[in-house]
């Protein structure tokens, strides 16, 4: 077993009786002096192989002493190991007067929870700016870190709040002299952003839906007990923004046992990190929790998917891991891919815990450190096979795992509505394009929440839920919302329900081209595509798009997700589904923005009438396949003549519909979007406190 940098002192198994390893090696030192060449592990060879070794060299090159072997490492191992647990130079940095801080600081501030940008829209000088990203593990937001969140966006940022994929907020275009004013406030206001970016565990999920359900809220807890055994304990955070103050909740003294245990080797003995050490992770981590059933975390796209196991009464009795997943990957590099997390065994409740560290241990040691479009946990699982992996985080664990608990079908699940908490009181799930709070929504939101004193939940699909609403409180509540532009679910266009994209432009610096800004007008389009085909308007597809090919709106688990690879270009991948439990495949590369429909008309037209019943998307392009679906799109020659061209389950005649489609193309829509459009204000403007 080989040793990360800032490795524990875990017991290493020689299978070769000739060479022994002595551990000499301390990693638990300060970044300042840990990490030396003489501290590294030293070899020592028995007699009869330091002879045969010796005869060896003596006949070709005279004998040399042998040399400690430098490990390669990235340049962030480097700057990780200098910066005193993630202290220096960011702390200097902060204190001057330019606008922006430099490199290194720039990757450790990522620890603190926020990334160094600029506006790529505007040319000459770079206006920096920082983005900032909260810790939510559920999307658990109380009442009062809601409204600061949402005055800082309106005093310190772009007057937006973003929910991301991972159940947080994203504050956009804060100023580098805003920052300790700025963390310090969410601080303060019992929130976070420690960890919610860097090489550590990121944030938590959870299915956000506030039921009163045994399995839901024994999630929940392991998720939030999860976030606590991960987070840094070295005081790094507290230190640069609150002058050391810690403003922490009492933890669990399960989550303080766990943590502590070194029975098998985990920990660096009297370190301020006991788990990370002084070089934390590899890369990011990223951790779901959820119940059966109920895929709205996405659970296999993370490192470690956590699911609930309960007996036949409802009660929780352990739960099933599984590991690998993970999104990321570089165009043009085929070793390089997006993976779904596999099974890796069974664990009674109460070791998750123990198990959970095990295998982030395991990454720890073990996970590529040298090259970092190589470091994800996956990478490590492809090259060693589960089975051997399996084995390395037993010995960490300190027991076997137990083989995975069989486990109904897996559904996605938006809970967008109003639904019954199971105590008495309601939630309301809120759908919002691609996450964006802003304008009349984000007043709408405050008045509510402010109003009648809501907590709220951020789900991992962008959306927020709006909790613990009584009974007396649902009409006037439901008729502020339609007022504020925040629909119920069946006045939004289906496309849009499960549809989710990346900032991408102007502020992300590794967008190639555009994805939320983009994407309204692309579902437009394949709105008009399936009207010109003859689909129906309650039929959909899962669509994500991303800026670039590291997923983080999670595209390769889509039925039809576009990924940028160059300017205003996709590459297409197929083959996702609805209930995220298959991996999309490579579809075709560098296809033009306004080209999209030569790609998409002869795959929806074959899909609405070559597929089998009640067979999504998703389903039929793997059934059919990539060569097969290739040649469809290229022989397109467009919708045989006498296919419908025109809905008339909305449009009574032809003339009706072209007079709409006319008034509809002056405002760059379709005829039936114009005409739902004009549905949904007529509804709106009559609400009557009536609405479901």
């Amino acid at each position: 077993m080989t040793s990360s940098f800032g490795a524990a002192n875990a017991a290493t198994i020689v299978k070769d009786p000739k060479l022994q390893i002595g551990r000499s090696f301390n990693g638990l030192k300060s970044a300042s002096n840990s990490l030396l060449l003489n501290n590294r592990p030293q070899i020592f060879r028995s007699s009869a192989a330091a002879a045969s070794a010796s005869f060896i060299r003596a006949v070709s090159t005279p004998v040399k002493p042998d040399a400690p072997v430098e490990q390669k490492r990235s340049k962030v191992e480097i700057i990780k190991e200098h910066s005193n647990f993630i202290r220096y130079p960011l702390n200097e940095e902060l204190l001057t007067e330019a606008s922006n801080i430099n490199e290194a600081a720039t990757q450790l501030i990522k620890f603190h929870g926020s990334y160094q940008q600029y506006n790529r829209d505007e040319r000459g000088v770079k206006s920096y700016s920082f983005m900032l990203r909260t810790k939510n593990p559920c999307g658990k937001v109380s009442n009062k870190l809601y409204l600061v969140m949402d005055d800082l966006a309106d005093e310190f940022g772009i007057s937006t709040l973003r929910l991301t994929t991972r159940q947080t907020f994203q504050l956009h275009g804060v100023l580098k002299k805003d920052l300790k004013t700025v963390m310090s406030t969410i601080i303060k206001s019992m929130g976070s952003t420690l960890g919610a970016c860097g090489d550590l565990n990121r944030n938590v999920l959870a299915p956000a839906a506030p039921y009163n359900r045994k399995d839901y809220l024994f999630a929940q807890k392991t998720a939030e007990n999860i976030a606590a055994l991960l987070t840094p304990q070295s005081g790094f955070y507290y230190d640069m923004w609150v002058d050391g103050e810690k403003f922490m909740s009492a933890e669990p003294p399960e989550v303080v046992k766990a943590r502590n245990d070194n029975s098998h080797g985990t920990n660096f003995p009297d370190s301020p990190e006991p788990i990370y050490g002084t070089q934390f992770l590899p890369r990011k981590f990223k951790i779901a929790v959820t119940v059966p059933t109920d895929n709205s975390v996405d659970l296999f796209t993370n490192d470690i998917g956590v699911v609930v196991v309960s007996d036949a009464d409802g009660e929780p009795q352990g739960f099933n891991l599984y590991v690998g997943g993970g999104m990321g990957r570089t165009h043009r590099l085929e070793s390089t891919f997006p993976r779904m997390a596999e099974p890796l065994g069974y664990v009674p409740k109460e070791d998750i815990l123990y198990a959970v560290k095990a295998i982030v241990v395991t990454q720890r040691e073990n996970g590529r450190r040298d090259d970092r479009k190589y470091s994800r946990m996956k990478y490590l699982i492809s090259s060693w096979g589960i089975e051997k992996f399996r084995t390395v985080v037993e010995q960490y664990y300190g027991r076997k795992f137990e083989p995975c608990h069989d486990l109904p079908e897996w559904e996605f699940k938006s809970y967008l509505g109003w639904h019954e908490q199971g105590d008495g009181g309601l939630f309301c799930g809120l759908h919002v394009d691609s996450g964006r709070v802003k304008g009349i929504m984000k007043t709408t939101l405050r008045e509510i929440i402010q109003k009648y004193n809501l907590n709220v939940r951020i789900t991992p699909n962008q959306n927020i839920i709006l909790c613990d609403i009584r009974q007396a409180w649902k009409r006037p509540i439901t008729t502020a919302l339609a007022q504020g532009g925040l629909l119920q679910p069946r006045f939004v266009d289906p496309l849009n329900v499960t549809a989710m994209a990346c900032p991408a432009f102007p502020l992300c610096p590794l967008a190639i081209t555009e994805a939320e800004r983009g994407i309204p007008d692309i579902l437009k389009r394949v709105r008009a595509v399936f009207e010109k085909v003859g689909l129906k308007y309650n039929e959909s597809v899962v669509i994500r798009i991303t800026g670039c090919p590291n997923g983080c709106a999670r595209p390769y688990m889509a039925e039809l997700g576009l990924v940028g690879d160059g300017p205003n270009s996709y590459q297409i991948w197929l083959g996702g589904t609805p209930n995220q439990t298959s991996l999309a495949k490579s579809f075709k590369d560098k296809v033009k923005i306004q080209d999209l429909e030569k790609v998409l008309e002869p795959l929806f037209y074959h899909w609405k009438r070559k597929r089998l019943s009640k067979e999504s998307f998703g389903d039929f392009t793997n059934r059919t396949g990539s060569e097969k679906l290739r040649e469809l799109v290229d022989k397109w020659e467009g919708i045989p003549l006498g296919a419908s061209r025109f809905n008339l389950k909305l449009f009574a005649d032809k003339e009706t519909y072209e007079a709409v489609d006319a008034l509809a193309r002056l405002q760059d829509k379709t005829a039936h979007q114009l005409a739902m459009d004009v549905i949904r204000n007529y509804v709106s403007s009559h609400q009557n406190g009536k609405i479901e």
